[in-house]
């Protein structure tokens, strides 16, 4: 499946309209039911083989974000052989207590996976917990882009962001 095939089968299999309420507590009339693409083993193949492509030279540890990072980051991780570690969004209260579960990332570059980024927040939390670690963090790799300022606010944290597709991308593919 070439680039522009894929673009047309994310936006096929998930994009959906109506009023939903994002992350960002933005109201949107479009969305990327992202765990549509993402329970699809052919789709999440395809993207996996495409973000194994962006990823930097020196990436040690892929970081997948609590829910939806975590399926993409694994099948990467299955794709090129780096390990992953799943980040939660809070660190859990019992057994290791610990918000990464995985391999150490101390002095490791990381490369954080997510699913979609809009305004960037989650990233912007986790990575400060991942920073904690004594992790440097090379870019945040996602599949889709939303164009509304997480690009930006992510490089207000040095933060370079890598986009499989842009909203705009996946659109122009209808």
């Amino acid at each position: 499946m070439n680039k522009a095939e894929l673009a047309k089968s994310i936006f096929n299999t998930s994009y959906l309209t109506g009023e939903f309420l994002l992350r960002s507590g933005k109201i949107s009339n479009e969305y990327f039911d992202k765990y549509l693409f993402e329970s699809n083993p052919l789709l999440l193949k395809h993207i996996s083989r495409y973000m194994v492509e962006l990823l930097p030279n020196g990436t040690e540890i892929l970081a997948g974000l609590e829910m939806g990072g975590i399926p993409i980051a694994t099948a990467i991780s299955l794709d090129c052989g780096l390990p992953v570690t799943f980040i939660r969004k809070k660190a859990k209260d019992y057994g290791t207590c610990k918000v990464n579960e995985g391999p150490s990332m101390e002095g490791k570059n990381i490369v954080i996976i997510e699913d979609v980024i809009t305004s960037g927040g989650q990233v912007i939390l986790s990575a400060q917990d991942i920073r904690k670690t004594g992790a440097n963090i090379l870019c945040t790799i996602c599949v889709i882009n939303r164009q509304q300022g997480g690009l930006e606010a992510l490089e207000q944290v040095g933060i370079p962001l890598i986009s499989l597709f842009t909203m705009d991308e996946l659109k122009s593919v209808r």
